[in-house]
């Protein structure tokens, strides 16, 4: 068991930019490796232009929910598009259920009304 013990203030010096921005202490991950990761997790590299102030807020959100600001994008932008979808399909769904009851026969319909007032 190695006997190295946490340097306080590392997550602080890590944010700072004190640890991690020395460059002889970098290296570029293989192109390879580093596609086999974004595939992995089902990631793909983007380009998107957005609003400093709206990229602030993230930075704020994300420091007050203790994660980074891209990943809590990500989340957004996740939860967005299923909201969305959830909701189209929910529509096409209603729809389909109106175009059904258009469909049936007057007396059917005026057997439903009845149904209904009953």
């Amino acid at each position: 068991m190695s006997d190295k013990s946490k340097i306080l203030g590392t997550d602080d010096a890590w944010e700072s930019g004190e640890l991690g921005t020395d460059e002889k202490h970098v290296r570029r991950v293989d192109q390879k490796l580093n596609d086999e990761i974004d595939d992995s997790l089902g990631l793909q590299m983007i380009s998107i232009r957005l609003e400093k102030k709206l990229i602030d807020s993230f930075k704020l959100l994300g420091s007050y929910h203790g994660v980074g600001y891209q990943p809590l994008m990500r989340d957004a932008l996740k939860r967005f598009a299923e909201h969305e979808l959830k909701a189209i399909v929910s529509g096409l769904v209603e729809s389909q259920r109106m175009d059904q009851t258009q469909k049936r026969s007057p007396e059917r319909r005026a057997t439903a009304r009845v149904k209904k007032a009953a």
